[in-house]
């Protein structure tokens, strides 16, 4: 199969729209929300799933994309700082796309824990950086909802991603 099959590209394009969908289903029901923006996210286990099913190239490309779509569609908060631009949204979430770099043992997907944890750190930073919060503030605060962000997806993923497997490979 070539690199860039139109099986792969609408593949992409319905990770991306799963990402949309779910975090409009996020969005809608208020999950877990903080008063300064973030809250719990369904959308980040389209993305992880795109990257496991397509590998990282092409992952790394449908959370770049989902970036652009999560402008488009009002759910990006990033009032007005480039710094949060970019760690809160563009480098945190392509970070997802890298999940399949790592390696999993078993039902336990190591790149969904550490792509979550670099997402916690890009938060962190510009929560002192942009907003100048203390470190312990901006960590506690964003760790309030990637954590249990990062817990859904550690026992979503597997399991779709185990069911899907037979369906992927035709």
């Amino acid at each position: 199969m070539k690199n860039n099959s139109t099986r792969d590209i609408v593949y992409m394009a319905v990770y991306a729209a799963l990402f949309i969908a779910l975090d409009f289903i996020t969005n809608t029901f208020n999950l877990l929300p903080m008063p300064q923006g973030g809250h719990l996210g369904l959308g980040t286990i389209a993305l992880i799933l795109s990257s496991y099913h397509l590998g990282w190239k092409k992952g790394a490309i449908v959370c770049l994309a989902s970036n652009f779509l999560m402008y488009i569609t009002g759910s990006m908060n990033f009032y007005g700082s480039i710094i949060s631009l970019f760690f809160d949204y563009i480098i945190a979430y392509t970070a997802y796309g890298f999940s399949s770099c790592f390696p999993n043992i078993k039902f336990f997907y190591s790149g969904i824990i550490i792509t979550s944890l670099i997402r916690l750190a890009c938060s962190t930073f510009s929560g002192i950086a942009a907003f100048g919060s203390p470190f312990m503030a901006s960590l506690s605060y964003n760790a309030s909802y990637i954590i249990p962000t990062m817990i859904v997806d550690a026992i979503v993923v597997p399991l779709l991603y185990e069911r899907l497997k037979p369906v992927f490979k035709k």
